[in-house]
């Protein structure tokens, strides 16, 4: 009956945390850290203490894979130079260095061990970082920490293991590397393939509570398998999730799509503040366990706080150059874009296409024309590579989103999971451990109580990505208005035999036509990336309304 009871006063704790937070301007996740230590520390309450695999394969992955669900596909690889760089060269930087600081601070711990603790704690956390997505800030800031969160645990977590091999043997690092690299590109590859069967399989399925229900399944349809094979779980839940927000508006019904996003939101809430609460209530636990090895709670915290300290310091260090390197980037671009809209009309005439990308000045060779299959591949090469210019012209990352990315680099379940991993063997490992729940609940603490005050401070105002606002709006509108005609013309076309008394059932098949047609005109944009994801995504969920609206009409009631 007491796991039953917990279990039910943790649900009530979790909803009453996202229901009050808001009204008091504190983040649900700092308020379940604060709650789970208050909890914690009466006398009635046991020592609490949470497998850490069933965080790393229990939790993670489901989490992962509903945030890469949300995130738009366009986003993720317009910012992939800054997420690749944060997710591997950060982390492996911030390990060491940490590392390093650890064996001056800890007499007697191995520089394995110290880097094996710089790996559990470098890593930002995708549920931590949710807290930025609430402020308002650029969106191109956002895509860029969710992006890192989803992908840098991967390179944590090979470390880790690296670190902990290394402490018994030595490792080369064309090891190091193989190995990481199997563990990206072995769980790509799966999670990729699960993606398109999960979309394959849920496509041919009518009823939405059946679909959702297999949508449960498929982060671990993708992670498990992936372990196995000694690639990275999370990384393979990622891209099945990518790819199944990317590809489920063009085969999956608006009913079943919102009948998904409706029960993984739960989902979310419940896991994220489960993990949450957790990491408070375990900390008397982590605590009591280093007064037992006598390794002292001062040196801890003196270790926790460095390792905090340098993180932001590191972190800072990195993504300056980083800023530099993406504006720089933008200014090419809009230098170049004068040449490449030539290049586009070029492509218009298949008589000019097979000159379009010699250089200018050059002298032109003789290329075949290109038949209607790569024509209209060029074509969208180059229609792609106009919309990428002029939204890194449009919204381009400045200092002050440069010091929002810096301070919202928070830790979180992960640096709380892979902390106790760390074998029972290790020297000092109960400190190692009280530092990691150290430096990831002062991380939420700190930085994350403080985000807000720093945003409004620094002005880091929401930029819209893209075109200005009403530009865009208008836009979007004529191509829907387009799109509408163009599909109720060749609706009435196709019916113009239709059964006499059948007008009703016909305005509704027309109203649902246009609809569809306007959806796949607002997908192949995004796909172009000629909008911001979030013009596109309102648009979306307005003509998925309208459809579920149309199909109703004249349902059998009950």
């Amino acid at each position: 009956m007491e796991p039953l009871i917990v279990i039910v006063l943790g649900l009530l704790g979790i909803a009453a945390a996202a229901a009050v937070a808001p009204r008091i301007g504190v983040a649900a996740p700092l308020l379940l850290v604060l709650s789970g230590i208050a909890v914690s520390l009466l006398p009635v309450v046991p020592p609490v203490h949470v497998e850490p695999e069933w965080v790393l394969a229990g939790v993670l992955p489901p989490l992962l894979y509903s945030a890469a669900v949300s995130m738009p596909a366009m986003d993720f690889r317009r910012e992939f130079r800054a997420i690749g760089g944060l997710s591997v060269v950060l982390v492996v930087v911030s390990a060491l260095v940490i590392g390093w600081s650890a064996t001056l601070l800890v007499p007697g711990l191995p520089f394995a061990w110290g880097v094996a603790l710089g790996a559990v704690v470098s890593p930002t956390d995708a549920v931590a970082t949710s807290i930025v997505a609430r402020l308002g800030v650029s969106p191109r800031v956002v895509a860029v920490l969710e992006g890192e969160g989803l992908l840098n645990d991967a390179t944590a977590l090979v470390l880790l293991r690296t670190a902990v091999a290394g402490a018994a043997a030595s490792v080369s690092l064309g090891g190091v590397l193989g190995e990481f690299l199997f563990a990206v590109v072995g769980a790509a590859a799966i999670g990729f393939a699960v993606g398109h069967l999960d979309l394959l399989v849920r496509s041919r399925v009518r009823d939405a509570t059946v679909n959702t229900v297999l949508s449960f399944t498929v982060p671990f349809l993708a992670s498990l398998p992936a372990e196995e094979v000694g690639a990275s779980g999370l990384v393979a839940a990622v891209v099945a999730g990518l790819v199944t927000g990317h590809g489920a508006p063009r085969v999956l019904s608006p009913q079943h799509r919102l009948s998904d996003a409706q029960n993984w939101r739960t989902v979310e809430l419940v896991l994220e503040g489960a993990v949450f609460l957790a990491t408070g209530l375990q900390l008397v636990t982590v605590v009591q366990d280093v007064r037992a090895d006598h390794a002292g709670i001062g040196t801890a915290v003196a270790v926790a706080a460095a390792a905090l300290a340098l993180s932001v310091v590191v972190r800072a260090a990195y993504v300056a150059p980083l800023l530099a390197g993406l504006q720089r980037r933008a200014r090419r671009g809009g230098a170049q874009r004068e040449r490449i809209v030539l290049m586009q009309d070029q492509l218009t005439d298949p008589a000019t296409a097979a000159t379009a990308f010699d250089r200018p000045g050059a002298r032109p060779r003789r290329r075949p024309t290109p038949s209607a299959g790569q024509l209209e591949r060029m074509r969208t090469r180059v229609r792609r590579l106009v919309a990428d210019i002029d939204f890194f012209l449009a919204a381009p990352l400045g200092w002050r989103d440069g010091a929002v990315v810096v301070w919202a680099g928070m830790r979180g379940a992960v640096t709380v999971a892979a902390a106790q991993t760390i074998p029972e063997d290790a020297p000092s490992r109960s400190l190692l451990v009280l530092v990691a729940f150290l430096v990831a609940i002062a991380s939420l603490l700190l930085q994350g109580g403080t985000l807000p005050r720093l945003v409004r401070v620094l002005g880091a105002a929401p930029g819209e990505p893209g075109r200005a606002a009403a530009d865009e709006r208008t836009a979007l509108h004529e191509l829907l208005e387009r799109t509408a005609a163009e599909a109720t013309a060749a609706h009435r076309a196709a019916a113009d035999d239709r059964a006499p008394g059948a007008a009703d059932d016909d305005e509704k098949a027309l109203g649902v036509a246009v609809v569809t047609a306007q959806r796949l005109a607002l997908l192949d944009a995004r796909d172009d990336g000629t909008y911001s994801a979030g013009a596109l995504n309102a648009a979306l969920a307005v003509l998925d309304a309208e459809q579920i609206s149309l199909e109703l009409r004249g349902a059998p009631a009950g």
